[in-house]
Formats: C-alpha cells, sequence, structure tokens
C-alpha cells in the first residue's frame, strides 16, 4: 500500500529530487524560479535553503512510500497582503495522474491554515496545464480569474488562471 505524506525537505532528498525535477514537461509548467535543466547545484541550493528554516516549515517533499517524488509549498505575501500566502506544487511526471498532488495540496493547505495566521492561500496556474487547474478545484479551492497575458514562459506570453482557497470559518464553542 503507497503512503502519501508530505515532510521537511532533508538533504539526502538529493538523488530523488535531481531525477525528478531535471525534466523540461515539470518545468514548463512552473515560475523560473524552478531552473531547467535542474542542477545538482540546484538541488544543494534547495536543500539548504530548506534544512536552514526552522519550523513551522513552508515547503515540504511530497513523499510516497519513503521517496520524494515532487513538492508543495507556500509563501506568505507581504504588506497589505500579509493574510495571503501563494502556494504551489510539482510532482514528478512518473506520478501524474493518481491524484498524489490533490493529495498534498489539501495537506499543505490544511498545515497552512492550522499554523500560520493566513485568511487565503492563493495558485496561478498557466492556461495550458487543466490538470493542475483540477488539481485545484479537487482540493476545494475556487477559480476566482483569468488573468490576461500576465505570463511569459518558454518564449510565450500566456494567461494564468488565479485560483483561491479561503480558511474555513472557525467554530465558535
Amino acid at each position: 500500500m503507497e503512503i502519501i505524506q508530505i515532510r521537511p525537505w532533508q538533504m539526502t532528498d538529493k538523488a530523488p529530487l535531481l531525477r525528478y525535477a531535471d525534466n523540461r514537461n515539470v518545468w514548463i509548467n512552473l515560475t523560473d524560479v524552478f531552473p531547467h535543466p535542474y542542477t545538482e547545484e540546484d538541488a544543494d541550493r534547495w536543500l539548504w535553503r530548506c534544512g536552514a528554516r526552522q519550523a513551522p516549515h513552508m515547503h515540504f517533499a511530497i513523499d510516497l512510500s519513503g521517496e520524494p517524488i515532487g513538492g508543495v509549498g507556500f509563501d506568505p505575501m507581504n504588506d497589505v497582503h500579509r493574510k495571503t500566502a501563494s502556494i504551489g506544487y510539482w510532482l514528478g511526471e512518473p506520478f501524474w495522474g493518481r491524484g498524489i498532488a490533490t493529495f498534498a495540496l489539501k495537506l499543505a493547505t490544511d498545515y497552512a491554515f492550522a499554523n500560520f495566521e493566513l485568511e487565503r492561500l492563493q495558485a496561478t496556474v498557466f492556461e495550458w496545464n487543466p490538470a493542475s487547474a483540477r488539481v485545484l478545484e479537487k482540493a476545494g479551492y475556487q477559480l476566482e480569474g483569468r488573468l490576461r497575458k500576465d505570463i511569459w514562459k518558454d518564449g510565450k506570453l500566456a494567461d494564468a488562471l488565479l485560483y483561491a482557497r479561503l480558511r474555513p470559518l472557525r467554530s465558535v464553542a
């Protein structure tokens, strides 16, 4: 039986991180902060950054039965947007279409609301990635709008779809 969890990144995750992150089909759907090709130096830099961060963590490995196969994380915004965080995820291509990203996104969303004073999580999806839009929808995110000509990726200007999920109402005892 496969066990899916999210957990902090570890220095020992370097080999699988390189195996799954160094993939053009993964890169094409992510912001340019995620490089391609994904090198050993990129992996070292990412794992050091995650390891240097004290709890509560904001970036996690998506772990399938003990192997990191992707990542999910969020970055709080600032100023008047300080109750909002941008959330994102990626998964190694061999694991696409199995519900793993949706499950991991739900875990990360619950964690973010439980551990941070956030009222809103939001994500943008490139218009050519309907599978990622479905992940967000299945995780309870709602489409709020289309940001026209918002992204420049791989020599193309394209729209982004903005999804958000609000903190569940807190019950009063």
